[in-house]
């Protein structure tokens, strides 16, 4: 077929640009249902504890993903410097997915068990205590505010109809897990336990 009548009839140039894209879409995405890697756990991992949830929507409300991407790329440079690259399995009981497209800080996939608990507290607290150059704002009142657990139960149940392995016992005993717990015990549980599935680390 001559490529000037194509470009000259708009109908049929939609019609094949619509085949086209089809055949690219069905070549590319059906194939994803059928992989067991795509939403199959990486093994041995365990569904994020209620601290660590309620940590995490701590992360999502302060805005962090909007700076921290979670998906380290499978490229030199990257496993280099963040460890093993980031694997679907990490992910398939994160809801939403919080892989992110913008670094203005350091990936965060591989974040976990890098850093002490008191670190992560004066990072949080005042980054420039610990990074003399970080443009990372503070979050001081996350060392006062007291976790609110009135829809932890309710997260756990959420999650566990998409799919995450929560026990009974995960539901009941969740609210009694927080009590005295503060939002920077909570932001910190979740930040340790980033990347922790993935045994090979940089």
């Amino acid at each position: 077929m001559n490529h000037e009548v194509i470009e000259k009839n708009v109908t049929l140039l939609m019609i094949l640009m619509v085949l086209a894209v089809s055949i690219g879409g069905l070549t590319q995405i059906v194939p994803l249902f059928f992989q067991d890697v795509t939403h199959t756990p990486v093994e041995g991992m365990k569904p994020y504890t209620a601290l660590q949830l309620e940590g995490r929507d701590i992360y999502i409300r302060e805005g962090c993903v909007g700076c921290h991407s979670q998906m380290i790329r499978p490229f030199r440079a990257e496993t280099e410097r963040y460890g093993h690259y980031s694997v679907a399995g990490e992910s398939v009981w994160d809801h939403p997915f919080l892989w992110g497209s913008k670094r203005t800080g350091p990936d965060l996939a591989r974040v976990g068990a890098r850093y002490s608990d008191d670190w992560h507290r004066a990072h949080l607290y005042n980054p420039r205590n610990v990074v003399p150059e970080s443009k990372m704002p503070a979050y001081p009142w996350l060392v006062t505010a007291q976790v609110d657990s009135r829809f932890t139960e309710a997260k756990l149940r959420a999650l566990r109809t998409l799919g995450v392995p929560y026990t009974d016992a995960d539901l009941e005993g969740a609210v009694a897990s927080l009590k005295g717990k503060t939002e920077m015990d909570a932001l910190v549980a979740y930040l340790q336990v980033l990347g922790t599935s993935i045994k090979s680390k940089r």
